[in-house]
């Protein structure tokens, strides 16, 4: 009986052991065979104060965690017309991990990134791919296989799932996910009623696990948040070429300060700078550094396989998790995000989607 249960447990501890392998190995990879030569950090930035400067490898490490809101977008998206089993799970942790590399490569070119920032890059990684991983194994069998006994019609537990879904992608364009409610779902979910008793239930049992889970490790990640202090939720900019009282008729910029190279902003950061940019350069408006940098990365949503045509150049192309279509990320000078935004105007499925603020 004895041997039996060591027997057990070794089993379980090489199943263990494998599994941690699997989610380390591409850590291992990108830190290994995705650096390059460290160029310089910096030159001397026109906005004097270094208070408000960000290191500008950060534009291209900034990516990564983009790629997760995608992701959740992607998954509304696909919720909207199907189920969980319908989006892909293993195509978006190949962007993460293939993007990812691309942007340390980047990142090295501009000064590199200190260990902090790659540590944080590397635990979204590996809980994205976790994560991913499971709600793969799960929604592709199990899940997969109670929806098909259900049939076409989604029963209300589907209904409050695609909702959430929907909601927690828009939220986490601006606002980081351990603040979302995720409580406030769990109990809609319970409150829908069962018309289904098979995938009622299994989605209730399901998702509500999965949200109670979410809810124990946001309240972790705050009160860690809480001791070690928040991100920076506002950003400088030096912007030429516009008078200041133009400049703050745009909502949501403050006017700081204005100087001989032009005038001194400070803005929400995230998706609101993204829109404040578009704004601001739409008036002939030029940004002349952000954060105290002159290079800077956005991404371009483009048909499949059509050719980049915007200012700088195109450094990586990741598809779009339940889109069709293709992500560019393209590497410009802060002074030609008006060209860029005139190159590729905002309409369905194509534009400037994002500009990434360091």
């Amino acid at each position: 009986m004895m041997r039996k249960a060591l027997k057990a447990l070794a089993v379980l501890f090489g199943l263990l052991l494998l599994a941690v392998i699997g989610l380390l190995s591409p850590v291992a990879y990108v830190e290994t065979f995705c650096r390059g030569k460290i160029g310089a950090a910096r030159q001397e930035a026109k906005m004097s104060d270094p208070a408000f400067w960000r290191a500008e490898a950060n534009t291209y490490l900034t990516y990564p965690e983009w790629h997760i809101v995608y992701a959740y977008d992607g998954l509304a998206e696909t919720l909207k017309t199907t189920d969980e089993f319908g989006f892909g799970y293993f195509r978006s942790i190949g962007g993460f991990w293939s993007s990812t590399c691309q942007m340390m490569r980047y990142a090295d070119a501009h000064g590199g990134a200190d260990g902090a920032t790659r540590l944080m890059v590397h635990t979204i990684g590996v809980s994205f791919t976790l994560e991913m991983v499971m709600k793969a194994a799960y929604e592709e069998t199990f899940g997969r296989l109670v929806a098909a006994v259900r049939g076409e019609e989604k029963t209300p537990q589907d209904l409050v799932a695609r909702d959430m879904a929907i909601t927690y992608a828009a939220f986490l364009r601006q606002t980081p996910w351990y603040k979302f409610d995720f409580g406030q779902w769990r109990d809609k979910l319970d409150a829908a009623p069962i018309t289904d008793t098979l995938r009622g239930w299994e989605r209730r049992l399901a998702l509500g696990g999965e949200w109670s889970a979410k809810i124990a490790y946001a309240q972790a990640i705050a009160a860690g948040v809480a001791a070690t202090g928040e991100a920076k939720l506002t950003i400088r900019s030096l912007v030429g070429d516009i008078p200041s009282a133009d400049l703050t008729t745009v909502p949501g910029v403050t006017l700081i300060e204005e100087t001989p190279a032009g005038a001194i902003i400070e803005t929400e950061r995230y998706d609101a700078f993204t829109k404040i940019i578009a704004a601001v350069t739409a008036k002939g408006g030029r940004f002349v550094e952000i954060a105290g940098n002159d290079d800077i990365m956005a991404s371009v949503l483009v048909a499949p396989g059509e050719t980049y045509a915007g200012p700088g150049a195109e450094i990586a192309r990741v598809g779009r998790d339940g889109f069709a279509g293709d992500r560019v990320l393209a590497t410009l000078k802060t002074s030609e995000l008006g060209t860029l935004y005139s190159a590729y105007p905002a309409m369905a499925g194509r534009g400037v989607e994002h500009v990434f603020d360091y």
